[in-house]
């Protein structure tokens, strides 16, 4: 399994994509195609942290008048599978590994994982 969960309209899911070939890669826009309940569990397999799954730079956060410091496990799981947006991005998903978000330390080994390739 090797897929790519981002956002289209996100220019930095964009500006990263574009750095890799993703032509063997399942590509999920993540607006038109919900993360299904079963995708986060295998992400949550990878990581053992629903907030580690999730965007805290969400703007649902703010309409929501959620106060993200104050959330369980359970509702970020609960917020992630509601809307997209709580979703942390790119999440790109392979069958060992698992890089989430845009922070220089997750796009740097990710760049070593398709050099490995």
């Amino acid at each position: 399994m090797k897929k790519v969960f981002y956002l289209n309209t996100c220019d930095t899911c964009r500006k990263i994509l574009a750095q890799f070939n993703l032509s063997d890669w399942e590509l999920r826009e993540i607006k038109k195609q919900p993360i299904t309940k079963e995708e986060l569990e295998e992400m949550y397999s990878k990581t053992n942290s629903y907030e580690a799954l999730f965007s805290k730079k969400s703007t649902q956060i703010k309409l929501r008048e959620l106060d993200a410091k104050s959330l369980t496990e359970d509702d970020f799981k609960e917020l992630i599978l509601d809307h997209y947006t709580f979703l942390k991005r790119p999440v790109f998903l392979t069958d060992k590994e698992i890089f989430v978000g845009n922070d220089k330390k997750n796009i740097d080994a990710l760049k070593m994982f398709f050099r490995a390739k």
